[in-house]
């Protein structure tokens, strides 16, 4: 389920690096087991400069809302707007057709500074 060619955040978000300093990201599988049924994705526009731990969204649930963390600095460049249509696809697949927003990095050397699953994994129990 975590994957080695991501890296995560103790803020439960997932970044996978795609090509040319681009990456998605999206909610983790553990994000999304505590929220329940998500029913609301709020996203950043295509465009928008952000910051590592800008609030830049919110997830809504059955249960809650969520905000969402940039794990990253960047731009956003593509959002995907299959989950904002259909929320449950951040339920039924968080670590791959579920993916939130795309983010050409600052610098791809912040990646560095991420968790790997194993960290990841450890954290959540």
């Amino acid at each position: 389920m975590y994957s080695n060619d991501m890296k995560f955040v103790d803020t439960h978000e997932w970044v996978r690096l795609e090509a040319d300093g681009v990456v998605s990201v999206g909610i983790t599988n553990h994000a999304q087991e505590l929220l329940g049924d998500l029913v609301y994705v709020e996203l950043p526009a295509v465009g928008t400069s952000i910051s590592t731990g800008d609030t830049i969204g919110v997830v809504e649930s059955v249960k809650a809302a969520s905000d969402l963390y940039s794990p990253v600095a960047g731009e956003v460049v593509e959002i995907n707007d299959e989950v904002v249509a259909d929320p449950t696809l951040a339920n039924t697949e968080p670590h791959a057709a579920g993916w939130l927003f795309k983010v050409k990095l600052v610098d791809v050397a912040e990646l560095d500074g991420l968790m790997s699953a194993d960290k990841y994994k450890a954290l959540i129990g």
